[in-house]
C-alpha cells in the first residue's frame, strides 16, 4: 500500500492588494485542486473559491462505479456552470474566470486535469540503477536525482506559440502576453479539461501551482528547492519565498503532494 501527503501555501505577492487564488484538498479522498482567479470587483477571488468549492463536493463524493475521467469532467462542468451562472445573475461580476489544476489519486492510479495556465509538475527520484546504458560513468554514480517534468500544458497563446514553433521557449517567459490565457472556467457556457493518467512511484512528488510561482521563477530553480529534503510545509514556504524575491508580481499559490 502507499500513503500521500500533502501541503499547501498561498501568498497575495508583493504587488496585489488581495490574493485572487485558491486551493483545497482531501488526502483521505485523494483530490487536490489549485485555482487562479480573475476579473474585477473581487470577481477573481469568488471564481476560484466556487470553483474550488465544486470540484471538491463532486470529487470527494464520488461513486466509485463512476469511471474516474467521467467524474472529473462533471467536476469541472460543475465549477464551470457554479461560475458562469454567478455571473450572468450578477452583471457586476461579468467575465469573471478562473483557471484550474487538479489531481486524483486511487492507489497508484494518479489522474491530473487542467483548464488555463495552472499547472502540475512531477518530480520523481531517479536511482543510479534505473539509468540506461546510454548515460555516462559519471552520470550512473553517486545518489538518487529528482527529475522535475511538467505534467500538465497550458492552455496560454505563448504556449501555442511554442509549440507550432513560432518562439522558443525562452522567449515565452519573456512574452508581454504570457499572461493571456485561451482557456479558462466561468467565461463561457462550457469548457473541456485537458486529462494526464499516470502511475505513481513511491517518492514521487506533485506540484500543483498558479502562474505567480512559475512566472517568477524556471523550472530549474523549482526542482533544486524540491530536491530538498524538508517536510513539505517547508517546501512550500521556499517556493512562495523564491517567487517573492524574484519579484512577486502575481499570487502565489503551491500545492505538493508526495507519494509515500
Amino acid at each position: 500500500m502507499i500513503h500521500y501527503a500533502a501541503a499547501a501555501a498561498s501568498d497575495r505577492g508583493r504587488k496585489r492588494s488581495s490574493n485572487e487564488d485558491a486551493f483545497g484538498f482531501s488526502v483521505e479522498c485523494g483530490v487536490y485542486v489549485v485555482c487562479d482567479g480573475m476579473g474585477g470587483a473581487a470577481a477573481g477571488e469568488i471564481a476560484s473559491s466556487l470553483a474550488v468549492d465544486e470540484a471538491l463536493s463532486v470529487l470527494t463524493g464520488r461513486d466509485a462505479a463512476v469511471p474516474l475521467e467521467n467524474v472529473v469532467e462533471q467536476a469541472v462542468y460543475a465549477a464551470n456552470e457554479a461560475i458562469y451562472s454567478r455571473a450572468r445573475r450578477n452583471p457586476r461580476l461579468s467575465g469573471m474566470g478562473t483557471t484550474l489544476v487538479g489531481l486524483v489519486a486511487v492507489e497508484r492510479r494518479v489522474l491530473v486535469f487542467n483548464v488555463g495556465d495552472s499547472r502540475c509538475y512531477r518530480m520523481r527520484m531517479i536511482r543510479p540503477s534505473q539509468n540506461g546504458p546510454e548515460q555516462s560513468e559519471s552520470e550512473q554514480e553517486g545518489p538518487e536525482k529528482g527529475i522535475l517534468e511538467q505534467i500538465s500544458q497550458d492552455h496560454s497563446l505563448v504556449e501555442e506559440q511554442v509549440r507550432t514553433g513560432h518562439i522558443t521557449r525562452a522567449a515565452a517567459q519573456r512574452s508581454p502576453i504570457r499572461n493571456v490565457i485561451t482557456r479558462a472556467l466561468g467565461t463561457q457556457s462550457m469548457v473541456t479539461p485537458d486529462l494526464f493518467e499516470m502511475e505513481a512511484e513511491p517518492g514521487d512528488l506533485f506540484l500543483l501551482c498558479s502562474d505567480g510561482l512559475t512566472g517568477e521563477i524556471a523550472d530549474p530553480l523549482i526542482q533544486s528547492i524540491l530536491a530538498a529534503d524538508l517536510p513539505l510545509d517547508d517546501l512550500c514556504a521556499r517556493l512562495v519565498s523564491a517567487a517573492n524575491k524574484s519579484g512577486g508580481h502575481d499570487n502565489i499559490t503551491c500545492l505538493l503532494v508526495r507519494v509515500e
